[in-house]
């Protein structure tokens, strides 16, 4: 019977010991794994995370990049490659464009017609309070591009009279709002017919390739161009232009006659120096 006894004795000792050991093993593991996870540098946890999940950017997102306008040469001869290289640089931009858009201010929503959807009183302090902030800037402006819709054309001519009157000013149907692209996550409250988007996506997207890209190689000074517009047209200028995903532009708001600023470097980089900038009016004037 002792005998018996010991021998259970010593398999439980011998059960205890071996559940310990693995019991102290994970711990150790535990411990181990949380000490390489400490130690480990913050760019290694940024591309654990975000490997192969954001797009590279694309230098020639403008098609302006010079190559791609140059037709390359098939040839190793020095004086054909000395041809190629001075066309390329012939295509090269020099000057920075400051694109400033501008949202039209506080407007009658209830009008059933554009003619009738015009600037609110509170509309019209908006604009000229943006007017008075342009002017303060002081940036030699290049020209004003204005959305022909109602409210848009209103913003842009109280606006204007706070500004030099020799700047060009043009009109662009391109530029009237719309709905752009089905956003991500769909809205509960904005449900437009798809075919909206389908005739209004097009048109948009076209708007962002003529008024934002980098300048032309004649373009010998940075430009500061003034475009007043609508906030569905902005935001999707903004993510395109950053190369955001452009189906994220419902998740940015947009203060009435508030000012966001782009700026396109000669070498593509793009840079948003301020968005919804309504900060100049007084608090009771801003409204979205």
């Amino acid at each position: 019977m002792a005998k018996y006894i010991n021998k259970r004795f010593l398999n439980t000792i011998a059960l205890c010991t071996g559940v310990g050991a693995a019991s102290g093993f994970a711990v150790y593991s535990f411990y181990e794994r949380k000490e390489a996870l400490k130690n480990r540098s913050l760019e290694e946890d940024y591309y654990h995370v975000f490997e192969n999940k954001q797009p590279k950017w694309d230098s020639n997102w403008d098609k302006r990049q010079p190559k791609s306008l140059v037709k390359p040469v098939d040839s190793d001869k020095p004086e054909l490659q000395d041809k190629y290289n001075k066309k390329i640089e012939g295509q090269k931009s020099c000057a920075t464009r400051h694109i400033f858009l501008i949202r039209h201010g506080q407007y009658n929503v209830l009008g059933e017609t554009d003619g009738e959807r015009k600037l609110t009183e509170l509309g019209r302090k908006q604009a000229l309070f943006t007017g008075e902030r342009l002017s303060l800037l002081n940036y030699p402006w290049t020209t004003i591009t204005q959305s022909t819709m109602t409210r848009a054309m209103e913003t842009c001519a109280i606006i204007q009279k706070q500004l030099p009157e020799n700047i060009p000013l043009t009109s662009s149907d391109l530029l009237i709002e719309g709905a752009p692209i089905q956003p991500d996550p769909p809205s509960k409250n904005w449900k437009p017919e798809l075919y909206q988007f389908y005739r209004d996506g097009a048109r948009i997207e076209a708007a962002f390739r003529k008024f934002i890209h980098r300048a032309p190689p004649e373009q010998e000074e940075d430009s500061y161009e003034l475009i007043v517009c609508h906030a569905n047209v902005i935001r999707y200028f903004v993510m395109r232009s950053l190369q955001l995903t452009p189906e994220a532009w419902l998740r940015l708001s947009l203060d009435h006659a508030s000012i966001t600023w782009l700026s396109v470097f000669p070498n593509g980089r793009v840079a948003l120096r301020c968005y919804s900038n309504s900060g100049y009016m007084p608090p009771d004037a801003i409204s979205h």
